[in-house]
Order: structure tokens, then C-alpha cells, then sequence
């Protein structure tokens, strides 16, 4: 009998996102139409369901505040997160972010920001924590008790801007052409098996840490409790949250490096580490067996930016894109070489990193 004929549509695509990073070493600043256009090169590798960009060096004026970017369901909420903002911190500044009327975005939510300083005078049951502690503690008490209300970027001199919508559209709806900044990452989402809405969308930040990524964190139900072990509170029905929050475990809190954190995040096997010399297999184990819980599971490709530098990772087989390339005092990370130029035609040289081998790139003093 012959089998019945069925038509498959095959539209899920789970090698998508796109991820864009540029960092120029000297400081100099970019303007924001680079991101923009490069992220629009990659338009195809998202569903309009998520975009954002994180952006450093774009606000000198502030550079010793921190600033707060919140989202909010409506005034109410922003009412709310303010009063509590103002019990934690001296406000410099509060205003609404720029924004613009765009058809493609629709239904955003208020999005506002602050320059705060933490108060000299804490209130009870803070006063032990020192001040980054202090500042991501109630970063996560907003997130978790003013309903309709968050956090999405908290860093100092850096802005998160993300939401529901095609890179394009979203950089339009913030007018991030008018801004600067030394270090720029971008995402195009496509979402899998997490709901594509604004607090979901790419970057996720944590003080001044911030987190562009593709693929998929299989291993986020073990990271998240690993995570809450160490007060970090998991709000943002997304996967790649967690890493936000590991980064600033494992690199702020616990003193590793960023090339130990990615070894971390992306372990050589153990056969590997068998054949290694003694001293760096012993370090390996150590890493494995203190940090099997923050071990990252799954095909990834990220982007991690901070107000040091910019570094991108593959997981330990490569099965996302990531490549790099150079051009002068700037170098660019992308799921494409066409974004890169796109931006920038002529580049002094272009690789692919091996899988779990972390490219780190540092501002110079």
C-alpha cells in the first residue's frame, strides 16, 4: 500500500539569531549607523520576535552612575520602580529614554532611565553588602516584586535597547543612530522554546556586563539553581539570562578570569584533559568538578561585553558560526563576515575561532 503523501513545513530554524560585535581598542567612538546596518545584513537570521543592542562610552556625562534603563506594563509601574529606586539610591537623573513612533513596533512598553548613586544612608538589612553587590541586589528586587516593571540594563557609562522587532526596527524605535560608543553588540532573535517578548529579547545585562547570544542553553534548569544558590533571581523566561548572571558570579564574585570563565562555560572533555600536561590538566579538573553547575550545555555562540573589553565563544564543538576579524584598532565579531563587510570592506585579516576557544579583546589603558 502506498504511503499517504503528507507536506512538511519546515520553518523552525535552530541555527538562527544573528550577533554582531565591534570594539574599538583605543577607545575611539563608532557611531551607532554601524551596528544597524550590520545587524540589517543578518535581517533573515531573525523572525522579528526579538532584537536589541548594548552600547559603551555613551554616557560621559554620567560616566560615575549608574544607569538604570527600565521597562515598565504602563506609568503605574514606572511610579512603582521609582519609589523603590529612590529609597536605594541619590537620582541625578530620571527621564524618559528617546524613543520614536515606529509602525513595525507595536505595543512598547515605557521605557525609562535613571542615574543613580547608591546612598550613603542604606537602608536596613543592606549595609553589610559592598557596593556592586548592593546595586544587583536591588536590581533583582525590582524584578521580582514591582509587578510590571524591570530592570534591563544597570552597567555604568552603557545602555542595554532591545525589544519586540527586527534589528532594524528597533534601532529606529531608540534612535540609536544618534549615539556613540567605543563597543557595540547587536542580536537578531530567533526564538525556539522561549517566548519572544521585550524583557526576552537580547542583550541580557547584569551591572555592566552584557551578553549577545545563538543557540540554545540546554543546561539552564541546572544553571539557574546554581545560580539561586548564590541569590541571583531568574525572571526573563529565557535561557540565556543565565549567563549574564554566571559571568558576573564567576568573574566579579569569584575572581576567575574571562579565559578561565569560558573554560568554564565551554570545558575541554575529559579525554582532552587526560592528555594534557599535569599542571594544566590538574587546573582543568579543578575548574570541572568546583563548576560542573555553571558548565554550559548545548550549541552557543555569545558575545560578552563589559567596560574592559569584548570577547566571543563557541561551545566545545562549534555548532553555531562565530567569526572574527581585524581592521586597525577595531576588531569585529559576527555569525557573518558579510555584516562585517558590510561595514567595513577592506579588513587586515578574518578567522574562525576553534570551538571553546575564547577570543578576549581589552581596551588599552
Amino acid at each position: 500500500m502506498k504511503a499517504a503523501h503528507r507536506d512538511f513545513d519546515f520553518q523552525k530554524d535552530i541555527s538562527g539569531c544573528g550577533i554582531f560585535g565591534v570594539i574599538h581598542k583605543k577607545r575611539g567612538l563608532l557611531p551607532g549607523e554601524m551596528p544597524i546596518r550590520a545587524m540589517a545584513c543578518m535581517h533573515d537570521r531573525g523572525n522579528g520576535l526579538g532584537a536589541g543592542y548594548a552600547a559603551y562610552g555613551i554616557y560621559p556625562e554620567f560616566a560615575d552612575k549608574y544607569a538604570f534603563h527600565l521597562m515598565c506594563d504602563d506609568e503605574a509601574g514606572v511610579d512603582a520602580a521609582e519609589q523603590l529606586l529612590r529609597r536605594f539610591f541619590d537620582v541625578a537623573e530620571s527621564e524618559p529614554i528617546p524613543t520614536r513612533r515606529v509602525p513595525a513596533v507595536r505595543k512598547p512598553p515605557v521605557v525609562w532611565r535613571y542615574f543613580v548613586s547608591p546612598k550613603k544612608d542604606r537602608p536596613a538589612g543592606y549595609r553589610s553588602l559592598d557596593e556592586l553587590d548592593y546595586v544587583v541586589s536591588v536590581v533583582m528586587r525590582i524584578n521580582t516584586r514591582v509587578p510590571g516593571a524591570f530592570v534591563f540594563s544597570s552597567g555604568k557609562n552603557m545602555g542595554a535597547f532591545k525589544g519586540v522587532g527586527f534589528p532594524e526596527d528597533i534601532a529606529e524605535f531608540y534612535r540609536l543612530e544618534e549615539y556613540s560608543a567605543f563597543i557595540w553588540t547587536g542580536h537578531n532573535r530567533f526564538p525556539t522554546n522561549t517566548p519572544g517578548w521585550w524583557g526576552g529579547a537580547h542583550p541580557f545585562t547584569l551591572l555592566d556586563w552584557s551578553i549577545v547570544h545563538n543557540g540554545e542553553i540546554s543546561s539552564y534548569g541546572i544553571n539557574r539553581r546554581y545560580l539561586c544558590e548564590n541569590d541571583y533571581e531568574c525572571t526573563l523566561m529565557t535561557d540565556t539570562e543565565v549567563v549574564a548572571y554566571l559571568l558576573d558570579l564567576l568573574i566579579r564574585k569569584h575572581g576567575l578570569s574571562k579565559q578561565m570563565a569560558a573554560k568554564v562555560f565551554a570545558p575541554p572533555f575529559w579525554d582532552e584533559i587526560e592528555r594534557m600536561p599535569k599542571a594544566e590538566a590538574e587546573a582543568m579538573r579543578a575548574l570541572r568538578i568546583t563548576y560542573g553547575s555553571a558548565m554550559l550545555n548545548g550549541p552557543f555562540a555569545i558575545l560578552v561585553a563589559d567596560n574592559s573589553g569584548l570577547f566571543g565563544l563557541n561551545d566545545r564543538i562549534k555548532l553555531r558560526p562565530l567569526l572574527v576579524a581585524e581592521k586597525d584598532d577595531m576588531v569585529f565579531m559576527s555569525s557573518e563576515e558579510s555584516a562585517v563587510r558590510e561595514v567595513c570592506p577592506e579588513l587586515d585579516r578574518v578567522w574562525m575561532p576553534k570551538a571553546g576557544e575564547p577570543v578576549i579583546v581589552n581596551l588599552e589603558a
